[in-house]
C-alpha cells in the first residue's frame, strides 16, 4: 500500500452511457438532470437525504473533486481550516502521521507532512457549471436568470401551492402547461411580451429542442445549456422532479414535469431576448465558441485535493480513534443481572443517547434498547375525521397497510391571523393596523407559551382515543388493506424482538418509546421528528406495537418461535418530545393494578432523567446557564420551545458522527455527547447474519442520509445548506426560500449545523467480519454505502474484541492510536463549563 496515490484516474471517470455522444436526447438529458438536481421532499415529509445522491455510485475521494469542479461545490473545509483544527488539538498528530505512514511510507512522511501543514496552493478552479450561460451577459449584456426567474418561480409557486395562498391559482386542475395555457388565453394580459413567443406557446409542434436551437444553436452544447439554466434554481427543479416521480408528495395533487418546466423557462428566455433586441438576435452558440466548456469531462486529480482529502481523513480518525479505543476496552457481557426492574425500547435516534444514559445511571437494573422509531410495523395512518393519510415507516418503504384512528376528534384552537378570514376586507384591515396582531406578537414574546401556530407531536393524548389494529374485513381502502391480520402481527413482534435481541429474561413493564418535536416559527418540523417514520412523531409506531405484543394470541403464537412473554409483563407505549424534553404515555388504564404502582414510581424516575438531560443540552445554548439546577434548566428548555423568537429551538442531530450496532455493553460504559445512533443486536441470535441485513439496509441510508445532510450543509451553507433560516418565507407549503421570488432552499439551515462537525457517518458492528461482509453484500444498494466509503465501517469481533476497518471490500486490523481513554467522575460540570464537542471518556460508574 505503501506510495500507492490516494486518487487514482479511475475513480474520476464519469458513467460511459451517453459519455462521448454530442447528439442531443431529450429524455436521457432529463433522467441526467434529475440524477444530480436535489430530491428533497416537500416540508411536510422532509426527510434527510445524501445531498450528493447523483455521485454515490463512485468512491468518496473522486467524487467530491467532481462534485466541486462541475457543480461548484464546497465539499470540505479550506485548508486554512483544517491546519487551525490541527493547531487547537481537534486533529491527532499521532494519527495524521499514521495516516501518512500508511498511505505515503515513511520515505515520504516528512514531504508531505509539510504539503499538509505549509505549502500554499492557489485558488480551487472556477466550477464548469454556468459558465456556457454566462456568454449571454458577455455578448449580449443581458441578465436572463434576473429576467425570467421572477416569473418563472412565482408561476411555479402558485400552481403547486397546497393552500397557504388566498386565491388558488386557477385551472390547477389541469397539468403545469394545460393551466398557463388556459391562463394564457382567458386574461386580458398576456404573459409574455413577444408575439413570436406567443405563436410558439400556442403551437403543437413547440419542443425543448426546437427552442434550444433558436436559443443556442450548436446542438453540441445544449445539454450543458440545460444543466446550467436547471442548476441556477436548484431548489425549484429538484422539487419538480421529486413531484412528478411522486405525485403523492402532496395532499393537493398536482401535474408537473420537469420537462414542462424546462419548456417554459425556454419560452421566457427568448421573450426576453425579443423583449430586449427584436427578433433579430442570434443564438448563444453562432458562430461556434471556441472555448466553450465540457461540462462532464473527467476532472484530473491534483496534490491540493489529495491534501484536503488526507485532512478530512485524518479530522475523522481523529475522533473514530477516540470511540475504538474506548470500545475497546468494553466489559465482554453485560453487568446486568437477570432481573431487570423494567426495559425500554428508543428509536435509535441519537438525541434517545443521553435519555438512556441517565436512565441508566439512575437506575442500574434497567435495560434500553435502540430500534428504528417505526418499531418494526409499516402502515399509512388516518386520525379521526381526517381526509389524507399519512406514512408512518421509512421512506424507502411502501406499506400495504392502513391504521385508523377512531373515537377522538381533534379540536385544534386557531388563531384569526393564521385563518383565511384574517385576509378578507374587514379583517385585513383591522390588521393592517396590526393592534391585535402586535398584542398578541407582544405576550408571546415576554411570556413564551403553547399557541396555534405550534407544531406538537403528541397526538392521541386522550384516553378514550382508541386505533384500528386487527385486520377483521376483507375489504381494502385504496388498495391498502386495514390493519393487520394475527399472522402479520406476530411476524411483526417477533422481527423486533429478535432484531434487537429481546427474547427472554422480560421485565414487569416493557416501555416502547417513540419520538418527536414541539417547534413553534419552524417550517423544518418534519426534520425533528422520526425519520423512520417519514418525519412525523412515533407515537402512534408504538402504540401499535404494544398492542400487538400485549395481544394473548400473539403471545401465543411467539411462545412457537421460542420467545415465551410472561403473563405478568405488559407492553405500554410513548412519547418523548425531544425539544421540550417531556414525555407522555398512552393506554396506561390497561396497566394492572401492580404495574400501575411500578409505572407511578417510574415516572418519577423518567422525570429526572429528563431534567439531567434538558441540562446537558443546554451546554450548546447560549442563553441558558447550564451551571443552574436541572430543574431549573428544564423549565428554561419547556419555555424556550415555544418561544417565537427562537431559532434554535432544538439542535436535532449535530454533530452525528457514529452508529453503533451490538449490545448496549458496547457503549454503556462511555460517554459519547449524544453523537451516536444505537441499534440494538445480539449477534448470538443471528449466526447467518440475517437479521443484520435488515438492520443495515435501513440504518445506512437513514443514518447515512442524516449525516452527510448535516456534513454537506455545513461545509457549504449556500449551496447544499440552506443559509441562515431569519430570512426565510414558506414557499406554498412545499419549500422556503429567502425573499418572496428566490429559489427553494435544499439542505439545512446554519442554526441546525452551525455546531456540527462534517465528519463522516462511522458504523461499528458487533460480529464476525466474515458474517457483516456477507450481510452487507445482499444489497447493492446497501453496498454501495460502504465500498465506496460514504460510511466508514468497523467490525468489532465479539469473541476476541479485536477491530477490523472494512476497505476496498476486505477487513483489515485496525489498533488505535489512543491507548486508553480518560474517565470522568463529575459529568455535570464538564458541561457546565464547555460548549464544543467534547472527547469520548469512560463514565466512572462503570469502571
Amino acid at each position: 500500500m505503501n506510495g500507492q496515490p490516494l486518487f487514482s484516474s479511475d475513480t474520476l471517470r464519469i458513467p460511459e452511457t451517453r459519455q462521448r455522444s454530442t447528439a442531443f436526447v431529450e429524455q436521457d438529458v432529463l433522467q441526467d438532470l434529475k440524477h444530480y438536481l436535489p430530491t428533497q421532499a416537500p416540508l411536510k415529509d422532509f426527510v434527510h437525504h445524501n445531498p450528493l445522491h447523483g455521485f454515490q455510485h463512485q468512491p468518496f475521494d473522486g467524487a467530491i473533486q467532481q462534485a466541486a469542479e462541475w457543480l461548484g461545490y464546497r465539499i470540505l473545509f479550506s485548508l486554512e481550516e483544517f491546519r487551525a483544527l490541527f493547531t487547537t488539538h481537534r486533529i491527532s498528530e499521532a494519527v495524521l502521521d499514521g495516516l501518512l505512514l500508511e498511505r505515503k511510507g515513511a520515505h515520504e512522511l516528512p514531504i508531505w507532512k509539510f504539503k499538509l501543514l505549509r505549502k500554499n496552493y492557489p485558488p480551487l478552479p472556477t466550477p464548469r457549471i454556468g459558465q456556457l450561460r454566462a456568454h449571454w451577459k458577455q455578448k449580449y449584456q443581458l441578465d436572463l436568470d434576473a429576467r425570467v426567474h421572477p416569473i418563472l418561480f412565482r408561476l411555479l409557486c402558485g400552481f403547486l401551492d397546497q393552500g397557504i395562498a388566498v386565491d388558488a391559482f386557477p385551472y390547477r386542475h389541469l397539468d403545469f402547461l394545460s393551466a398557463i395555457r388556459a391562463l394564457e388565453q382567458s386574461s386580458l394580459v398576456s404573459l409574455f411580451r413577444s408575439q413570436r413567443v406567443r405563436r410558439l406557446f400556442r403551437s403543437n409542434t413547440c419542443t425543448i429542442t426546437n427552442l434550444l436551437t433558436l436559443l443556442v444553436g450548436q446542438e453540441s452544447l445544449y445539454k450543458q445549456y440545460l444543466f446550467d439554466q436547471q442548476l441556477a434554481h436548484p431548489g425549484w427543479s429538484g422539487m419538480v422532479a421529486v413531484i412528478e416521480d411522486q405525485p403523492q408528495s402532496l395532499l393537493d395533487l398536482r401535474r408537473i414535469t420537469l420537462q414542462q418546466v424546462i419548456l417554459l423557462e425556454l419560452l421566457l428566455e427568448i421573450d426576453a431576448l425579443d423583449a430586449q433586441f427584436g427578433e433579430r438576435w442570434q443564438p448563444l452558440g453562432q458562430p461556434p465558441l471556441d472555448q466553450a466548456i465540457d461540462l462532464f469531462s473527467p476532472v484530473i486529480p491534483t496534490e491540493q485535493w489529495e491534501v484536503l482529502y488526507l485532512w478530512q481523513q485524518a479530522y475523522e480518525w481523529s475522533y473514530y480513534d477516540q470511540v475504538l479505543a474506548g470500545i475497546k476496552a468494553a466489559p465482554t457481557a453485560d453487568s446486568l443481572g437477570s432481573s431487570k426492574s423494567f426495559q425500554g425500547i428508543f428509536c435509535l435516534d441519537d438525541r434517545e443517547c443521553s435519555f438512556r444514559r441517565y436512565l441508566e445511571t439512575l437506575e442500574p437494573d434497567c435495560q434500553t434498547f435502540g430500534t428504528p422509531g417505526h418499531f418494526n410495523v409499516e402502515f399509512f395512518f388516518q386520525p379521526q375525521s381526517a381526509k389524507t393519510y399519512t406514512k408512518r415507516c421509512p421512506p424507502p418503504v411502501t406499506p400495504r397497510y392502513l391504521i385508523k384512528g377512531l373515537g377522538q376528534v381533534q379540536n385544534r384552537q386557531t388563531s384569526t391571523p393564521f385563518t383565511k378570514s384574517s385576509q378578507t376586507l374587514l379583517w385585513g384591515f383591522s390588521h393592517a393596523l396590526g393592534f391585535r396582531s402586535a398584542l398578541q406578537l407582544f405576550l408571546s414574546v415576554v411570556h413564551p407559551m403553547r399557541t396555534s401556530a405550534m407544531t406538537a407531536s403528541s397526538p392521541y393524548r386522550q384516553s378514550d382515543s382508541r386505533l384500528l389494529v386487527e385486520n377483521t374485513s376483507l375489504k381494502k381502502e385504496n388498495g391498502l388493506q386495514l390493519g393487520f391480520n394475527l399472522d402479520e402481527m406476530v411476524e411483526r413482534v417477533a422481527g423486533l424482538l429478535t432484531s434487537i435481541g429481546l427474547v427472554e429474561e422480560f421485565a414487569p413493564i416493557v416501555y416502547v418509546i417513540g419520538h418527536g418535536a414541539s417547534s413553534v416559527n419552524n417550517p423544518y418540523y418534519a426534520d425533528y421528528d422520526c425519520g423512520a417514520c417519514s418525519g412525523r412523531p412515533g407515537s402512534i409506531n408504538a402504540r401499535v406495537i404494544c398492542i400487538m405484543a400485549n395481544d394473548p394470541r400473539v403471545r401465543e403464537r411467539l411462545r412457537d418461535k421460542g420467545i415465551d412473554i410472561p403473563t405478568e409483563t405488559q407492553f405500554l407505549s410513548g412519547l418523548h418530545d425531544t425539544t421540550r424534553d417531556d414525555i407522555c404515555f398512552y393506554d396506561e388504564a390497561l396497566l394492572s393494578l401492580v404495574n400501575t404502582k411500578r409505572h407511578q414510581q417510574y415516572i418519577a424516575l423518567f422525570k429526572q432523567a429528563l431534567d439531567q438531560n434538558a441540562k446537558e443540552r443546554s451546554r450548546r445554548f447560549e442563553s441558558i446557564d447550564s451551571r443552574l439546577s436541572a430543574a431549573t434548566i428544564h423549565a428554561q428548555i419547556r419555555r424556550r420551545s415555544v418561544a417565537l423568537f427562537e431559532p434554535r429551538p432544538e439542535l436535532n442531530h449535530a454533530t452525528n458522527a457514529i452508529c453503533l450496532i451490538g449490545q448496549r455493553s458496547l457503549s454503556r460504559h462511555l460517554f459519547l455527547d449524544r453523537r451516536s445512533f444505537l441499534n440494538s443486536y445480539d449477534y448470538r441470535l443471528d449466526p447467518s447474519g440475517q437479521a443484520l441485513a435488515r438492520i443495515v439496509q435501513a440504518a445506512a441510508p437513514v443514518c447515512g442520509g442524516i449525516n452527510l445532510e448535516y456534513f454537506f450543509s455545513r461545509v457549504d451553507t449556500q449551496k447544499l445548506g440552506a443559509g441562515s433560516k431569519l430570512p426565510h418565507n414558506i414557499m406554498g407549503l412545499i419549500g422556503v426560500a429567502n425573499g418572496f421570488d428566490g429559489d427553494l432552499r435544499p439542505g439545512l439551515p446554519t442554526q441546525m449545523t452551525e455546531v456540527h462537525d462534517p465528519l463522516r457517518l462511522l458504523m461499528v458492528i458487533e460480529q464476525t467480519p466474515d458474517v457483516v461482509l456477507k450481510a452487507i453484500q445482499q444489497s447493492p444498494q446497501t453496498y454501495e454505502w460502504f465500498i465506496n466509503e460514504w460510511i466508514h465501517l468497523v467490525v468489532v469481533n465479539p469473541h476476541t474484541r479485536s477491530l477490523s476497518r472494512f476497505r476496498s471490500g476486505t477487513f483489515q486490523p485496525y489498533q488505535p492510536h489512543q491507548k486508553k481513554v480518560e474517565a470522568i467522575t463529575d459529568l455535570p460540570a464538564l458541561i457546565a463549563a464547555n460548549q464544543t464537542s467534547l472527547p469520548v471518556y469512560q463514565l466512572a460508574e462503570h469502571l
